[in-house]
């Protein structure tokens, strides 16, 4: 069995450097023509310039979404779009319209197949490789044993799968209840995400409405619980899965680089030894739930999603563990950290090393950027010195340790 790659989001440069010093092997990124996260800033040319140099230095490979449902207008200006993908030697570009994929296999370019092109089964796989693709982004409406099927039937082809993150309540991704709610289209990287939304059923001649489910706050009917498939490396690698895809450009630098932690451990504790990787499942699943979620499914692997793969509060699930800041630097038994959420003395936190083990201690001394000791940071994006039991680094995270016994590693 060959070890997968672990792909994850980068929404501008500081997360695309956690995404690698957390241990990804690839980032995929949006530049400003035909990316599926048009809320976000995107990278600019001299960024995506910047993003490749230093994947490459580090021996990482970089994609570039190029697949958005591109309109006539999208095509003015492609061609040298794509030329300065070429020019700058991304490692692939990620499409989903025919018009944009006949344009890029013009370039010297990687060609990856989105999962916005709904790819469901082998003749498909088999019909993008013909054409010249090198990697196909499946449905995340597969089943293990479809995608297994897939591999056997189109084996030259490379198969990528999502493995963690939001989940769409439309088929790939391609709904239009944005565009019809409020005229942002999410085939085009402007999704409102209306699947979160709160609804309720009004009785058209009174007016009268009708809770459809227990609480007050309306029905969450179409809203899915994230995606988590830490404890299935097995069965995604059996099933011939070549690229594990966490999802989530818009999410923090703290988001990035522990879900990414998770999944790097959880891979090569796998094809290191087996029995490590199963007794390890129960830290992989802990330490994913300190991101925050909406609670978290398998999504159609195992079986068609049902009410239970769906959260009808619709509000995320609280972490146990909030986001303190990231570490800047380190000196003399002290770091320095930009500060993102409260804390003061006499807290426990946890320190997230990029490389290498946590470890808890108790708040006993900081200070803030005047160099006076403090009690409290109560201020988001203050930069404080705090003393530290151990040596850390940058791209190293702070965070409120767990009320309850870690769960053993």
């Amino acid at each position: 069995m060959k070890k997968p790659e672990l792909l994850s989001p980068a929404g501008d440069m500081e997360r695309l450097k956690y995404a690698f010093e957390y241990g990804a092997d690839a980032v995929y990124i949006g530049g400003k023509i035909l990316s599926m996260r048009a809320k976000s800033r995107n990278f600019t040319a001299a960024e995506m310039q910047e993003a490749v140099d230093y994947a490459h230095s580090r021996g990482k490979k970089l994609y570039v979404t190029v697949n958005a449902s591109a309109h006539n207008d999208d095509f003015a200006g492609l061609d040298e779009y794509l030329a300065f993908l070429e020019k700058i030697k991304a490692d692939a570009v990620l499409v989903s319209d025919l018009g944009v994929f006949s344009r890029a296999k013009k370039f010297a370019l990687a060609i990856h197949i989105s999962t916005q092109a709904n790819i469901t089964n082998y003749e498909t796989a088999a019909f993008w490789q013909g054409l010249g693709a090198r990697r196909v982004v499946l449905a995340r409406e597969l089943s293990l044993r479809e995608i297994k099927e897939i591999d056997e039937k189109s084996p030259q082809i490379e198969l990528e799968t999502f493995v963690h993150g939001a989940m769409c309540m439309a088929y790939s991704g391609r709904c239009l209840i944005s565009n019809f709610l409020n005229s942002r289209n999410a085939n085009r990287g402007e999704c409102s995400q209306p699947c979160r939304f709160n609804y309720t059923l009004t009785e058209e001649r009174s007016g009268e409405v009708f809770p459809i489910h227990e609480t007050q706050r309306g029905a969450f009917i179409m809203n899915s619980k994230d995606l988590c498939m830490a404890a299935h490396v097995p069965e995604l690698v059996q099933a011939g899965v070549s690229c594990f895809k966490i999802e989530g450009r818009m999410r923090t630098e703290y988001y990035v680089g522990a879900v990414t932690k998770a999944y790097r451990e959880a891979i090569d504790d796998f094809f290191a030894d087996p029995e490590l990787y199963k007794r390890r499942i129960p830290y992989y699943e802990s330490e994913l739930q300190k991101v925050g979620s909406r609670g978290y499914t398998t999504g159609f692997f195992f079986k068609k999603m049902d009410g239970n793969d769906h959260d009808y509060v619709g509000k995320n699930q609280a972490t146990p563990q909030d986001f303190i800041g990231v570490v800047e630097s380190y000196a003399d038994g002290f770091c320095q950290i930009e500060q993102r959420n409260k804390f003061s003395k006499g807290d426990k936190i946890e320190l997230v090393r990029a490389k290498g083990e946590n470890f808890t201690q108790i708040v006993t001394e900081m200070y803030n950027e005047k160099g006076a000791e403090i009690d409290s940071a109560p201020h988001p994006k203050q930069r404080i010195r705090l003393r530290v039991d151990e040596s850390v680094c940058r791209y190293d995270m702070v965070r409120k340790a767990a009320n309850t016994a870690d769960t053993a590693q």
